[in-house]
């Protein structure tokens, strides 16, 4: 079966997964973490796209983030993967590919699960064994919201706002939410859909996305959907 396209909405957040391929190590030491940090950051803002959240692990990364433009993920993401494997390369005396082939991600409805997409996030180096605790693992957002330590990767979702009239108000709230964790449910959800290119939301988001587009946002019917719309693009798969 044909791959679908890639699904991309401009204005709403979106959950990246890029792997190593053959689930091989991307970084290998503190020095590749850095570079990876700082290519994000230059990228993401020559491509208008606002990071919210990221996690860097052994043999993946992963990404929350919100385009500005149908083009803005995949120009982003392109320029990260090239640069990124070529010095790679040039450091650790290697040739040839890194990633898995494409990034997957998934469109996400913010109010349902930005901040379960945010704590998973957070909770992945603890799960893998890489930290004692969310805070311990540096190359995550976490200590950004924690209040530990600022990051210039991070563009702040306006829900996070939303969590407090002040900075420790929202460090509070948002520590109670990842400790609060995931269901296996919730956890399964993120992935599948983020693997397969589906759509996460309630039933009005999901019925409002499909009426924009003609390519299936859902696993299961995706309906009939109206012609001649625009604010939803499929991007070919790069």
């Amino acid at each position: 079966m044909a791959r679908l396209p890639r699904l991309t909405v401009p204005g709403l957040p979106h959950h990246l997964i890029q792997r190593g391929n053959n689930q091989q190590s991307i970084f290998l030491d503190d020095q590749d973490y850095a570079a990876m940090h700082a290519l994000l950051a230059l990228q993401a803002r020559e491509a208008q796209v606002a990071v919210h959240a990221y996690v860097l692990l052994d043999s993946e990364l992963q990404l929350l983030a919100t385009p500005a433009s149908a083009e803005a993920l995949s120009r982003f993401m392109q320029a990260v993967g090239r640069r990124y494997v070529r010095q790679f390369n040039q450091r650790h005396g290697r040739s040839g590919t890194l990633w898995e082939g494409r990034y997957r991600c998934a469109v996400l409805q913010a109010e349902t699960w930005l901040m379960p997409c945010m704590s998973r996030f957070d909770l992945l180096p603890v799960q893998a064994g890489r930290a004692d605790s969310p805070a311990a693992w540096v190359w995550s957002s976490h200590r950004h919201y924690a209040g530990a330590q600022a990051d210039q990767l991070v563009s702040p979702h306006s829900l996070y706002w939303s969590l407090g009239d002040t900075p420790f108000a929202r460090e509070q709230a948002y520590a109670r939410q990842v400790e609060a964790g995931l269901t296996a449910a919730q956890q399964a959800a993120l992935v599948d859909a983020a693997l397969h290119g589906w759509a996460l939301g309630d039933g009005t988001f999901l019925a409002n996305l499909q009426k924009q587009t003609e390519r299936r946002i859902t696993r299961g019917k995706p309906g009939r959907p109206r012609k001649g719309a625009t604010a939803v693009q499929s991007v070919p798969n790069k």
